[in-house]
């Protein structure tokens, strides 16, 4: 599928599938992202002085593994700049929560083994939650803090649909929703609340889109 053209906002603004050059700015604002999300202060151990460290290391081992398994990561540009991305896996990739073994040696080495651990634990959790056979998963989705309220996450989770709806094989595609404020978006997107899914002292709601045809 060509991103490009299929999903160009206006002239400033266009979603396009990420490359190898644009991962490490993928990570940074993934960090920025995610770093104060309930979910993952819990699985990395917040209140550990390394958390940081380990957030980092794990956002980049899951970004590497999706560029060098081909799983599709929308990068939403203005010009150079990325204002947001969307990592998805895609249905029957051989992604297991388990992970392959050398993806879990890298992460234990860099995030720890009890962050790993977690991390598997809580993805086990969503698969065994969702009744659907094949479907993409929404591992991330995120728009920049300082540009944030400008609709760019309406536009950003429509180009996750144009993907979802071109693959044959998907029936759907699930998120893990792990702040209440952004149940709004994927509810306007006609996401479906599926359970509630405990992760240590928190929890998220877990929400599936059915692939539209």
């Amino acid at each position: 599928m060509d991103v490009t053209q299929t999903m160009t906002k206006d002239e400033g603004v266009k979603a396009i599938l990420l490359t190898p050059e644009d991962i490490k700015l993928a990570c940074s604002l993934l960090y920025v992202s995610y770093k104060n999300d309930p979910v993952f202060k819990e699985i990395f151990e917040a209140t550990k002085p390394d958390y940081e460290q380990r957030l980092r290391a794990a956002i980049r081992e899951e970004l590497n593994t999706f560029w060098s398994t081909k799983q599709p990561m929308i990068g939403l540009f203005s010009g150079e700049h990325l204002l947001g991305v969307a990592c998805l896996i895609e249905p029957q990739n051989g992604l297991s929560p388990d992970r392959f073994w050398h993806w879990r040696l890298k992460m234990m080495l860099n995030a720890g083994y009890l962050s790993t651990k977690n991390m598997i634990e809580k993805e086990k959790r969503v698969a065994a939650a969702i009744p659907n056979i094949h479907y993409h998963l929404l591992t991330f989705i995120a728009i920049h803090p300082d540009h944030q309220h400008h609709g760019l996450g309406h536009y950003l989770i429509k180009a996750v649909d144009s993907i979802v709806n071109e693959n044959q094989l998907s029936e759907g595609v699930a998120v893990f929703v792990t702040k209440e404020k952004n149940m709004a978006l994927f509810d306007s997107d006609n996401y479906k609340a599926l359970d509630t899914i405990q992760v240590g002292q928190v929890s998220g709601t877990l929400m599936f889109r059915n692939k539209e045809g």
